[in-house]
């Protein structure tokens, strides 16, 4: 087994309430400024309140920015990079979903190193620490919290773009599942999926072992290893069992509870195994249709399994335990076949989009898209079956159409 690493958030709290100790977190982190980058609907909930008071009742000074529209553009990152330099803050606080969160990190890296967010776009390319940082989810699927990724929009080039350092991962996750409870369905849903995306990319990335990286470059994925294996199995296996019952009723708490911990777990699994072919696709299509990134992988999730699975076969075949079906024990060529179906159903259930077509996909996009998502190799090296073409691609996108 060749050497392998693993890494996450500086610390991590979880559990109902823990949203509390806040305070706390953020003095330990040297915060007498703390610059909270949060959304609307989190204002108009009273989820921004809630977290703010407490830290200002503790002698702290906050200021706070909106993203006012989810999958941020590289302009938005750049005006909460200017407010929080003129506010000169100790700390910076994602308050959300993926979207603040990243927003979040890409303020303290800008802070810390100067330039424009896409100066860091690609693997490792953030020269050293940034400002401290602290994540907290209040949707259960991205993973941000723990992660080493942050994804903005290139306006210019209509595609989502990633920074990935091992700088990016934040000093503190705290993640309370009471944070999630006032989410929609739909929002509860494109997140879990998002999450179930994750696990299930990190279970069948390519291994450890094979990780075809280039002699020279440096990665922050790094393929199947044990302790990702570890993670990402027990996220599906929770996703299995809540994601249903979080959508179909918000105030279940046991439900809610269970997400935030397969949110979390298929951060850390995704951030160092890695996140592949599902999430190159995407990036073009949410970069042009602008669907959510969780419903843009989940719709694309089953069409990307079905062409792994001549090259995943026995790990796919694992998927239909973890995923709660009773009568598991099949060989692994229907077992991997029956992992396809469920996923597929689950995302139906859960009100998925099912085709490109119906989130404003059209026909002529395929070929630009499948072009883009060809050429981002860090996530092809990743995946269990490699691409050899563009072509190969537009014709997953055309299945999924």
């Amino acid at each position: 087994m060749r050497t392998w690493s693993f890494q996450s958030a500086g610390s991590l709290l979880f559990g109902r309430g823990a949203a509390g100790h806040l305070p706390d977190v953020a003095r330990g982190l040297g915060a007498g400024r703390v610059f909270v980058v949060a959304d609307p609907t989190l204002q108009k909930v009273g989820t921004l309140d809630a977290v703010v008071k407490p830290i200002l009742a503790a002698g702290m000074m906050v200021e706070t920015f909106l993203v006012e529209k989810p999958e941020p553009a590289v302009e938005v990152v750049r005006a909460a990079a200017a407010k929080a330099r003129a506010a000169a803050p100790a700390v910076i606080l994602g308050l959300g979903g993926g979207s603040n969160m990243d927003v979040a990190k890409l303020v303290s890296l800008v802070l810390a190193h100067g330039g424009d967010p896409l100066d860091y776009t690609g693997d490792c390319r953030v020269p050293g620490p940034i400002l401290p940082t602290i994540g907290v989810p209040t949707t259960a699927g991205t993973g941000s919290e723990v992660s080493a990724a942050a994804v903005f929009g290139d306006s210019a080039r209509q595609i989502k773009v990633s920074c990935l350092s091992p700088f990016l991962r934040p000093d503190a996750a705290v993640v309370d599942p009471l944070l999630s409870a006032s989410c929609p369905p739909k929002v509860t849903a494109d997140s879990g999926i998002d999450a179930l995306t994750h696990a299930i990319e990190a279970f069948t990335a390519i291994d450890n072992d094979l990780f075809p990286l280039p002699s020279g470059e440096k990665t922050v994925y790094q393929g199947k290893n044990p302790m990702a294996d570890v993670m990402a199995k027990e996220a599906i296996t929770l996703v299995g069992k809540y994601l249903r019952r979080a959508v179909a009723n918000g105030d279940d708490l046991e439900a809610r509870d269970g997400m935030a911990l397969a949110g979390t777990l298929g951060g850390l699994a995704f951030s160092n195994a890695g996140v592949a072919l599902v999430h190159a696709m995407e990036y073009p299509v949410g970069g042009a249709v602008h669907v959510s990134h969780g419903a843009g992988n989940g719709l694309l999730l089953p069409f990307v399994m079905e062409f792994n699975r001549p090259a995943a076969v026995r790990t796919l075949a694992k998927l239909p335990a973890l995923l709660g079906a009773p009568d598991a024990d099949e060989p692994d060529e229907d077992a991997a076949v029956r992992a396809v179906a469920m996923v597929a159903k689950l995302r139906e259930d859960i009100g998925i989009p099912t085709r490109l077509r119906d989130i404003g996909v059209t026909e002529a996009m395929l070929p630009g898209f499948a072009e883009k998502a060809f050429a981002i190799k860090r996530l092809m090296r990743v995946n269990p079956r490699t691409p050899q073409s563009a072509a190969e691609i537009e014709a997953v996108y055309r299945a999924a159409f």
